[in-house]
């Protein structure tokens, strides 16, 4: 259960959601001898998919650590789940992960889940081994999945294997690497080692020479050996790979049938055999710039790179020890606050159950409980350490919701189980809405937010409502206009007087000074919510004293917070006060105020008004078969398709799309491709609105502002 750091193999399951990593795990698990029997996805008893939210989907929604003793190395397994709306669990397990096991359904191929976790694998470079798994489904194809992956992956793609007879019928694997058969019996588990039969010679030598290659490139005295003898030993071949691999050099294919067990037991002999060590990966770089080597000799350092609670239990931290030695009872200090955490109970986690350890070696992983502070995230050291790792980056939100309670008792009683869920799925934000003061949730997808609304209920008692957020529109003007307003109030004693002449026009960088003006002082300041405001005072011969300038700004700034067309905020304005009137007696702050607000709306309703709405950069990466279905729902939704390009075997479609017409997008996308194609999005910049959508928004702002 506790490993020294050069016998330890910490590995991650990645693949889209069907692949079978879940069934595919289970088999592993089995036979490395860590579970006596297989459990299966529907008969909800798999060692890995353990929560009740997991058995009623039946596919992995959350990331669960495993191990298993294999020989005399400890391999760790971290299995992930398939749907992108669930990236942050595989974002954090391959943070401390050292080689990735990329699961590809061989009735289906390379499929979009497989493009998502691959940009992730070389984002952190860590070393992949590809299985090719389901070799026993019906429409099996090990050479078009094998084939789809060298178009999108390149050619370090390297076979190690093939399947001699893929189909339902499956039961034998051609290994090039040490030149046998394996045949499985019927039921799966143990092979017998068989010749490789005389007609597949020759395709086995070729992959063989292909590996042997591979192994000499990295090791000048192989190279050497390879030139005169034209072979490597069975030791010296694994040495060259290993250094290929774990410098991602080379991307090794295996098969497999998870559900028959089949091939398995190869995969993880691979892993134990070739798959680096913590100690054999490159040394982490640290905030400040420094480096981190993972040794069991240095001061304790954890990285928390999951949180999630327990009913009964609280809080459970799981954690990478990145160097030195970790016992229950250690004191160590969280890097960010300052805060001392007692580690009291340490464990190993099987799943669900979870095992105390007397210690952890560097490399290792492993989970505590009930921290005070620390969360994922956090870097934890030995008194006297000030490292911090890197923080894990998690994409950004695909899709909002504003939320509220269901009763206005329940409102914080919700906010609190949401922030508490946040620390758990760094993916989820809330936010509050500066402009409409709404509550916004947002997440990776639609089935992400509903899974979400679904455990409120069940764990914290807490119904959530759900509606497309209001969207944050801007205004601006595109003319200009002359207005004039005065304020007069008189109620006995003294009055309010003010009158205020300004020009209200749209302003750009470079535009030209006001003609006919004595400009006496230009302010340009920058708005809160974006967009400047210029504002010159003009005023000769005091008709009104400078005094009142703050007051007039004052008044000018509170109407653009609420613009005049829908209440949005206004923007990239010029305004030129150059006359007015004042009252020795009755002219004060408030009256300016007031006067300027006034002059100002009317100014703005007569200089050509226009509404603007945020647009987002989409990307979209979709099979080439349903390109144009993908391209007419977006020109439904007022998208400007901006480019396109080719990635491996899918297109990408760039587009500029308005944020008010994204809400469903995750949903209907899924619904053309068939869940196989994916998207993100980004904030681009706020465009004019047409003019036949702002005639309806501001409709239906006036008409809500009646009915208020």
């Amino acid at each position: 259960m506790s490993a020294q750091t050069q016998d330890l193999r910490n590995v991650v399951m990645l693949g889209h959601s069907g692949s079978g990593k879940t069934t595919l795990i289970e088999a592993m698990l089995y036979e490395g001898g860590a579970i006596r029997r297989r459990g299966s996805v529907e008969g909800h008893n798999t060692v890995s998919d353990n929560t009740d939210l997991e058995h009623q989907r039946e596919n992995t929604v959350f990331s669960h650590q495993m191990f298993v003793n294999w020989k005399n190395n400890k391999i760790n397994v971290l299995d992930t789940p398939g749907f992108d709306d669930f990236v942050g669990e595989v974002v954090s397990s391959l943070k401390v992960s050292d080689t990735a096991v990329i699961v590809l359904n061989a009735a289906n191929g390379v499929e979009v889940g497989t493009e998502l976790v691959w940009e992730y694998v070389q984002r952190y470079e860590t070393p992949a081994i590809f299985v090719i798994n389901q070799m026993d489904h019906p429409k099996a194809d090990y050479d078009s999945t094998l084939q789809q992956a060298r178009e999108r992956f390149g050619s370090r793609i390297v076979p190690v294997q093939y399947p001699l007879n893929a189909g339902d019928k499956f039961n034998r694997i051609i290994d090039a690497l040490r030149m046998v058969m394996y045949e499985f019996p019927e039921s799966g588990g143990k092979p017998e080692k068989m010749p490789i039969p005389e007609s597949e010679i020759q395709r086995a030598n070729e992959m063989h020479n292909a590996l042997v290659e591979i192994a000499a490139e990295n090791e000048e005295g192989l190279m050497e050996k390879y030139f005169e003898q034209g072979t490597l030993t069975e030791e010296e071949l694994a040495k060259g790979i290993t250094i290929a691999l774990a410098h991602q050099q080379f991307f090794p294919v295996f098969v497999s049938s998870g559900l028959k067990d089949m091939g398995s037991g190869r995969v993880m002999g691979f892993i134990d055999d070739i798959a680096p060590s913590p100690l054999d990966r490159p040394a982490r770089r640290l905030l400040d710039g420094s480096e981190l080597t993972c040794d069991p000799t240095e001061k304790t350092t954890v990285f928390i790179y999951k949180t999630s609670s327990e009913p009964q239990v609280g809080l459970l931290s799981y954690f990478k020890v990145m160097s030195g030695i970790l016992k229950p009872g250690d004191e160590l200090v969280n890097a960010e606050t300052g805060e001392i955490e007692r580690i009291a109970q340490l464990f190993v986690s099987e799943g669900k159950e979870r095992i105390p350890v007397g210690q952890l070696e560097a490399g290792d992983l492993g989970v505590t409980v009930k921290l005070k502070s620390a969360r994922t995230n956090s870097t934890l050291n030995a008194r006297g350490g000030t490292r911090s790792i890197r923080p894990m980056e998690f994409p950004e939100s695909r899709v909002r919701k504003a939320v509220w309670a269901e009763t206005t008792a329940d409102t914080e009683k919700l906010f609190a189980a949401l922030n508490k869920m946040k620390e758990e799925d760094p993916t989820l934000k809330l936010d509050i809405d500066a402009d409409t003061h709404e509550a916004i949730i947002g997440g990776q997808g639609q089935l992400h937010l509903d899974l979400l609304k679904q455990r409120l209920e069940k764990d914290f008692g807490v119904k959530m409502q759900m509606k497309d957020p209001r969207i944050s529109y801007r205004e601006t003007i595109t003319g200009r206009a002359d207005a004039s307003y005065r304020h007069k109030k008189q109620s006995g004693g003294a009055g309010q007087f003010a009158e205020i002449h300004m020009r209200v026009e749209n302003y750009y960088d470079g535009m030209d000074e006001p003609s006919g003006l004595s400009i006496r002082q230009k302010d340009f300041e920058e708005l809160p919510w974006g967009g400047k405001l210029a504002f010159y005072w003009c005023i000769v011969g005091g008709t009104i004293d400078n005094r009142y300038i703050g007051a007039i700004k004052k008044g000018i700034m509170q109407q653009m917070k609420n613009g005049p067309l829908t209440g949005s905020p206004c923007q990239n304005v010029r305004v030129v006060v150059y006359d007015g009137k004042m009252h020795s007696v009755d002219s004060n702050d408030i009256s300016f105020q007031l006067a300027a607000s006034g002059a100002f709306r009317d100014g703005f309703n007569n200089a050509k008004p226009q509404l603007l709405e945020p647009m987002y950069h989409v990307d979209i990466l979709c099979p080439e078969e349903a390109t144009g279905d993908v391209m007419g729902d977006l020109q439904t939704r007022r998208a400007m398709i901006t480019g396109m390009d080719t990635e491996g075997h899918y297109q990408k479609i760039m587009a500029e799309v308005p944020l008010s017409e994204m809400n469903d997008y995750g949903s209907s996308l899924r619904s053309i491709t068939g869940g196989k194609a994916k998207f993100s999005m980004k904030f681009s910049d706020y465009q004019l609105v047409p003019s036949n959508v702002q005639q309806d928004l501001v409709q239906n702002y006036r008409a809500t502002a009646v009915e208020v």
